[in-house]
């Protein structure tokens, strides 16, 4: 029985399904800024989620590189792999918490306690974006929780975090801007 993603259980594990329509209703960004094409798993147990990420040459930032085959070679921006690391968070609140951004809750990066840029993730090959709660503190309009972040293509380790997120209810959960 195939079964979806969405609000997940503690024991619950969900493997490869493309993105729901709904989780991408939900996001505060568009398809240009999810930039994710499937949800590889969702382990409750674990507190994980991983995701696919395409690559090409015209994400963002990577298309505005002046690429030189040996001093700059093409690649996926450090800059935008910080900002996947909220869209994989996003992800993970929507799937594991049960947060939704159009009953009111947002999230925003509160401390990168570490960032380490292992390899350069050439366009081409997918990343796998990895996403582990490590920490958790709710409150009644609020929740607290730390990451660890690992992103690898094929069998390469490119990317790996340690942040803070603060999760916030707002009091009016207006639906999302389009």
């Amino acid at each position: 029985m195939q079964r979806s993603y969405l609000g997940a259980q503690a024991s619950s594990i969900f493997v490869a399904m493309p993105i729901d329509p709904a989780l991408l209703a939900d996001c505060p960004y568009g398809p240009g800024g999810l930039l994710l094409d499937e949800i590889l798993l969702v382990d409750a147990a674990l507190d994980l989620v991983r995701a696919r990420m395409p690559t090409t040459d015209d994400l963002p930032l990577t298309r505005e590189q002046r690429a030189h085959p040996i001093r700059h070679p093409r690649h996926v921006s450090g800059g935008l792999m910080v900002h996947m690391t909220g869209m994989i968070a996003f992800v993970h609140a929507y799937c594991l918490l049960g947060l939704r951004h159009s009953d009111g809750w947002v999230g925003y990066g509160a401390k990168i306690h570490s960032a380490r840029f292992k390899a350069l993730a050439p366009p081409g090959e997918p990343l796998v974006l990895e996403c582990r709660a490590t920490q958790v503190r709710r409150g009644a309009d609020t929740v607290f929780a730390r990451y660890t972040f690992r992103f690898t293509q094929e069998e390469t380790l490119v990317y790996e975090g340690d942040q803070s997120a603060m999760w916030m209810k707002t009091k009016d959960p207006a639906p999302p801007a389009v």
